[in-house]
This record gives structure tokens, C-alpha cells and sequence, in this order.
């Protein structure tokens, strides 16, 4: 099983976790309040926790910190049994802690249903539960949408890479000439095919901004704008008649502008980033589709990676690409962000 052995996780509200150990124990904390002291151990099942001592004045702090610190130093842990904890109503009603499907009152938490709750890494009001009234433009029925959020939407610190990773919506002035200087670069227009002039991209990106069914956003590294990522609806996008789109569908379109922040390693820190924020932001998203060039051989190793399924070619008027589906089952059960 892989560990990172990261001691410290700074959390988006400026506070930090940190964990000690001594002798064969771990000791989790909030700043200086210590919060959950264990043992672990390891099982067929996954991680073992062998709970010692707690703050029980809020479990479910306790809790979460300690499944965080957890689950960011064993990314490829799927599962953790715990081991002398009694859980309160509230905590089991939180999802962090439910009964195992053994009959010896095992309690676990899944890394499947940590991940998929909001946590502090959601930075604005999201689109959860926002009213369904359903509207028809082209003959295409589906949900009205909510309105577009601003500013900072996502931050967590990525352990692997000891970084943050954040995505703030578009700023049409802000960012007019690094989003100009990206899509000139050759490697970007070859794909994109969006090269252009200042004005050309202005009116552009603002016919974007007032386009309802999608968001722009930029990924930072540490606060450094590294790429522009197009998220939108996909019911109502031109990607809706080439399958069985579900109401709250979404897709992206990805763009690293930034040399230094290409490779490997670092899509395998933003793109799962960018597919947890979609899938936060709307529980009632099922599937998150892409539709690169079926030629992009890279881009479509890398969304593999994440767990996007090649489902078909096909053409649009302007090219030929990949249909590419992700499934938040697939994902909240094979990821690995720590």
C-alpha cells in the first residue's frame, strides 16, 4: 500500500493538520488541539484504527481529520476499520462512519464517501439543491441552471506534490492576455484551433461569460495561473445529440498554457481537482463527459488514468474525437487524491 508519510496538511481556511507520532502511535491536531490519538494496523479489509482517545466534545471533527490525514498518506486505502469507536447519531448521519455489511457491528469509513462530501475544498455556494424547473431551447428540454459563481471555487492541498491546487472562475480583463498568449502557442492551437487576436478573444470570452449552460475556469498551482479548463452543461451543449445525456451532465475542455506546469505529474494532480470540483458542486451529476480530438493520443491517456471510458469516434461538424465518459461511481471509487 503506497504512503506519502505527510506529517502536516494545510487546509484552505489557514489552519493546519498535523500528525505525530510516537512509538507506534499517531496523534492527529488541529494547530495544537489534539483531536484523535490511534494505532494502526493493517488487514485484509484495509486500515485498521485502533482508536485511543478523542476529542468528544466534537467527533466528528475528530473524525474527519483524522480519516483526512488517512487518506491523503494512503491514497490507494479504499477502506478504514475502526477500532474502538462508538459513533454518535450525528456522525453516522454525516456519512464518515457507517456500519460495515458484517454482522459484528464493525464500523468503517470508505474513501469513497469521504471524498464525496463537500469538505472545507468547495470555496463558494455551490449548485447542491439548487430547484429543478425544467426549460426547452432548440427542442432540447432540461434544468434551468444556476447562476454562475465567482471567484475561488476550489482549494486543496495536494500532498503528493506539496501544493496547493486551486480553480478560480475567468476574469474577462484579468486574464484577456495570458488566456490570448496560451491559445497562440502552437502545441495549444493544434488542437484548440483558437488562435487569435486580443479583441477576437475579448468578444469571445465574454460571449462565454454570458453563456448560462458553462464556466470558465483557471487552475493555479500555488496560486500561479497554469491552465484554462471550459466546463459546461452537457444537455444543452452540441455534445448533447451524440449520446443519452442526462440532465445534469457535464463536460470539460483543458488547457495547460504554462510549460513548467505540464507532465504527468502535475495532470495527475489538477484533473482529478478539476472532476472532484464538477462533482461536488452537483450531487445530482452522474457522469462527466470530454470530447477531445480522437488523434489527442496524450490527453486521452490521461483522462484514462482518472477512469474516463473511450465509448466511441465520432464526428463532429469540425472534427473527429473521442467520446470520453466518467462516471462519479467509477471515479469516487478509483481515485486517489491525497
Amino acid at each position: 500500500m503506497q504512503s506519502l508519510n505527510t506529517n502536516v496538511l494545510p487546509l484552505p481556511d489557514g489552519q493546519t493538520l498535523r500528525a505525530t507520532r510516537s512509538d507506534d502511535r499517531v496523534t492527529v491536531a488541529l494547530e495544537s488541539q489534539p483531536l484523535m490519538q490511534f494505532r494502526l494496523s493493517t488487514t485484509e479489509l484495509g486500515l485498521a484504527v485502533s482508536v485511543l482517545e478523542y476529542d468528544a466534545s466534537d467527533q466528528r471533527q475528530a473524525v474527519w481529520a483524522a480519516c483526512y490525514w488517512l487518506f491523503a498518506n494512503h491514497p490507494e486505502c479504499s477502506k478504514l476499520v475502526w477500532e474502538g469507536l462508538e459513533a454518535a447519531p450525528e456522525l453516522l448521519r454525516s456519512g464518515l462512519v457507517a456500519p460495515s455489511s458484517a454482522a459484528d457491528d464493525t464500523l468503517q469509513s470508505s474513501r469513497t464517501q469521504f471524498w464525496q462530501a463537500a469538505g472545507p475544498w468547495v470555496r463558494t455556494e455551490s449548485s447542491a439543491g439548487y430547484p429543478q424547473v425544467i426549460v426547452m431551447n432548440n427542442g432540447v428540454r432540461f434544468p434551468q441552471r444556476p447562476p454562475k459563481p465567482i471567484g475561488e471555487v476550489y482549494r486543496r492541498y495536494d500532498a503528493r506534490l506539496g501544493s496547493w491546487i486551486s480553480l478560480r472562475t475567468l476574469d474577462v480583463d484579468a486574464d484577456l492576455e495570458r488566456f490570448n498568449r496560451w491559445q497562440n502557442m502552437p502545441r495549444v492551437e493544434e488542437f484548440w484551433e483558437e488562435g487569435g487576436s486580443l479583441e477576437e478573444h475579448r468578444t469571445h470570452l465574454q460571449a462565454l461569460a454570458a453563456d448560462p449552460h458553462c464556466l470558465q475556469l483557471i487552475g493555479c498551482f500555488d496560486d500561479e495561473p497554469f491552465g484554462f479548463f471550459d466546463t459546461y452543461w452537457a444537455r444543452e451543449d452540441r455534445i448533447g445529440p451524440y449520446y443519452e445525456s442526462d440532465h445534469y451532465d457535464r463536460g470539460i475542455h483543458m488547457l495547460v498554457g504554462e510549460d513548467h506546469h505540464r507532465g504527468p505529474h502535475k495532470v495527475a494532480s489538477w484533473l482529478p481537482a478539476l472532476v472532484h470540483y464538477l462533482f461536488l458542486d452537483e450531487p445530482r451529476t452522474r457522469t462527466i463527459v470530454s470530447e477531445p480530438r480522437s488523434d489527442n493520443d496524450r490527453m486521452i491517456n490521461h483522462l484514462q488514468r482518472v477512469g474516463f471510458h473511450r465509448q466511441k469516434d465520432f464526428d463532429f461538424p469540425h472534427k473527429r474525437a473521442a467520446m470520453m465518459a466518467l462516471t462519479r461511481e467509477c471515479f469516487f471509487d478509483r481515485c486517489t487524491i491525497c
